[in-house]
């Protein structure tokens, strides 16, 4: 290929072809099978799209949070999915996957790999209102998930309430009508035996 930009681009839509293969420990709605991140993703885009009112910024990037969601767990190709509540599991994840982002983001044009290794690492830290609305979306989609298979993905571990709170409370500032519905979900999983108080 001639076009040194291009093959480098190519390159990498051929490997990020891999998270495909990354399953998570969320089950897919039906309860068939677990999700996929690449399913994951996709679906975060679309509750982007249909949810991004709710964000208290109403003059929010969405297509920067687009960008959030869609690129935020290609690291886990080489990293690894690691369950949210899995404690000893967590030591040592940003490494993985900062190590991980510099190499997979690597394989684009240097002007390109800076900007996705910006979005990444802006996601992770919560860095800004783009940010922190992404990961609210990525908190919120799991606890659908959680909610609609009977905990199907919870089930070998012991999740509790308060877990949950610390996980999605952000969404309390860049979401309000999320986080309502955020919490009238952790009271009915509660109710129904899914988590621990």
């Amino acid at each position: 290929m001639k076009n040194e930009r291009l093959k480098k681009q190519i390159q990498f839509i051929v490997e990020v072809d891999k998270i495909k293969n990354i399953l998570r420990q969320n089950y897919i709605i039906d309860n068939s099978r677990r999700e996929n991140d690449a399913e994951h993703s996709w679906h975060l885009a679309l509750m982007l799209m249909i949810l991004g009112e709710y964000s208290i910024n109403q003059h929010l990037d969405l297509f920067k949070v687009m960008k959030m969601v869609t690129i935020h767990d290609l690291v886990e190709i080489d990293a690894g999915d690691t369950f949210a509540f899995d404690k000893l599991n967590n030591i040592g994840k940003r490494d993985r996957e900062k190590i991980a982002a510099t190499r997979i983001f690597g394989l684009l044009p240097e002007d390109q790999r800076d900007e996705m290794i910006q979005l990444w690492h802006e996601f992770e830290f919560m860095e800004t209102e783009e940010a922190r609305f992404a990961a609210s979306l990525d908190r919120l989609q799991p606890l659908i998930h959680n909610y609609k298979t009977k905990a199907a993905g919870w089930k070998n571990h012991i999740i509790t309430k308060g877990d949950i709170i610390r996980r999605n409370q952000h969404t309390q500032e860049s979401a309000p009508g999320l986080w309502n519905f955020i919490e009238e979900i952790i009271e009915e999983i509660l109710e129904m035996g899914y988590i621990k108080k």
